[in-house]
């Protein structure tokens, strides 16, 4: 079996998954894709690529803390973007969350996100 891992602190799965796993016998936590929900009113924060990108990577902290780690030990991250023009917006906002330890990344381009958010981040964290 596998813990599931669950913060107040973020958002509540908008569908029938967890907000991460820690993998049994393993290291590695696996944290579901976060999209800007404010965690208390489970709306989107603004239609602000900016914005949306900081309430993603909060959402992430917080799981990622309530797994007792930090962003220094996410491993790999995948970004989804719903325009790729956003891409240097992205970048800057992500930037300021992962400054001391990069983790390898893909980013894609896709064509709609739950609740028509502009922005999905997903992480494997190594503990």
């Amino acid at each position: 079996m596998h813990k599931i891992i669950n913060s107040p602190k973020a958002p509540q799965a908008v569908g029938p998954y967890s907000q991460a796993i820690l993998a049994q016998g393993s290291k590695l936590i696996f944290i579901s894709g976060q999209i800007p929900l404010e965690p208390k009113s489970m709306s989107i924060v603004s239609q602000d690529i900016r914005e949306q990108t900081v309430q993603v990577l909060k959402n992430l902290s917080a799981i990622i803390c309530e797994a007792q780690a930090s962003l220094n030990h996410v491993v790999k991250t995948t970004v989804y973007l719903k325009n790729m023009n956003d891409f240097n917006t992205v970048n800057e906002e992500y930037n300021k969350f992962f400054n001391e330890q990069k983790p390898a990344r893909v980013c894609v381009e896709v064509a709609r996100l739950p609740k028509d958010a502009l922005v999905e981040i997903d992480a494997i964290v190594m503990i």
